[in-house]
């Protein structure tokens, strides 16, 4: 597998915390970097079981999922693991390990990056 180099969606800010990558798409036109981490975006939930399964994770309760809670979507478990870890390196998902476990999150601040870039202004 190549080294290829994970462009977050979201990039850290001293003063805001979170900011998005991009602007919004009717700004001005993506740089090419801009461009790639929005295309991995919506790579990521092009997929139907991924955007299914990411929707699971934000509407869940508390906005944070078990993975036992969310692979009823129809694909073995081994293919649940993998969609959600191609979330997780589109930068859509972050994960937490307990026990046995492991809990999902979309952070408040991935939404609203994402509801920016496709914002109209």
């Amino acid at each position: 597998m190549p080294n290829t180099k994970v462009l977050p969606l979201l990039e850290p800010s001293v003063d805001e915390g979170v900011v998005p990558c991009c602007p919004p798409l009717t700004e001005r036109p993506f740089t090419a970097e801009e461009a790639e981490t929005a295309a991995r975006m919506f790579k990521a939930l092009g997929d139907p079981v991924r955007l299914r399964l990411f929707s699971a994770v934000a509407s869940h309760e508390g906005g944070e999922a078990c993975v036992c809670d969310i692979s009823d979507v129809g694909v073995s478990q081994p293919t649940v693991s993998h969609h959600l870890k191609k979330l997780k390196e589109a930068g859509l998902l972050t994960s937490e390990r307990r026990g046995t476990w492991v809990y999902y999150r979309v952070t408040p601040s991935v939404l609203a990056a994402m509801g920016q870039l496709l914002a109209i202004r």
